[in-house]
């Protein structure tokens, strides 16, 4: 893994106003509002509930970044710069996987300004050992959602990209639970959410802050571990192929 490629893709995302709004603007502001229409600072158990926004306002901003990748994966290859690329030291995989980690190191900002919010200004309280499950629960659980980003790249358009993710992101945290509390799904919403993996992301970290409808870790581990090994090869499917044309 080339770490000056790395770096060189953080800098291109944090360097596109659209992706710092959408990124991290949105996610804040989405917290703070749901956090004070859902329930009032008033009310006795409106940490708890702001806890458990909080939890879906950072899955959905590392998801946001996640899927971002797959945009800029869509214009390199419009542009050639795949194929410019393969002549050059950097291997697939490292070209690969360069996406993939700025796509997972990109959500950090995030991950971390939504809970100093949910902190400071809803009085959220979690435990040491909570904090640690939030955190790498949500960053790790993100694995397959970046390659999901990376698999929608290696078919889109740079013109088709922005429709796609936004349908995809925003779709997916609606049927996954991150806009729609999963207590008040019906039945039928409620199945549909646990085909998509951002259900199973919330369900890792949700146990540090509510015990209501939640599964258990080894049973959402394993669903988003079978979500990554089935996207990872069909990235790396799709990669190879697109390199046999050249």
């Amino acid at each position: 893994m080339n770490a000056t490629y790395l770096l060189t893709e953080i800098r291109r995302n944090f360097r596109a106003p659209r992706f710092l709004i959408f990124v991290v603007a949105f996610p804040v502001l989405m917290f703070l509002l749901q956090a004070n229409v859902f329930t009032k600072t008033s009310d006795p158990d409106h940490a708890q509930i702001a806890a458990v926004i909080m939890i879906n306002m950072m899955t959905f901003g590392v998801f946001a970044a996640a899927t971002n990748s797959g945009a800029r994966l869509a214009l390199e290859r419009a542009v050639g710069w795949q194929r410019q690329l393969r002549l050059t030291p950097l291997t697939g995989t490292g070209y690969l996987a360069g996406k993939g980690i700025s796509g997972m190191l990109v959500g950090l900002p995030a991950l971390v300004l939504v809970p100093v919010l949910g902190v400071l200004a809803e009085g959220v309280h979690v435990d040491a050992s909570g904090w640690v499950r939030i955190f790498a629960g949500i960053w790790l659980g993100t694995i397959p959602l970046v390659l999901l980003g990376l698999l929608l790249g290696q078919f889109g358009t740079p013109d088709s990209m922005q429709p796609i993710n936004m349908l995809v992101t925003l779709g997916m945290g609606f049927l996954g639970g991150l806009w729609i509390p999963i207590e008040s799904m019906p039945g039928w919403m409620h199945d549909v959410a646990q085909i998509m993996p951002t259900y199973w992301v919330l369900q890792v970290a949700r146990p540090a802050v509510t015990s209501d409808m939640v599964v258990s870790l080894p049973n959402a581990v394993g669903v988003l571990a079978g979500w990554t090994v089935v996207l990872g090869a069909l990235v790396i499917r799709r990669y190879r192929k697109d390199s046999a044309r050249v």
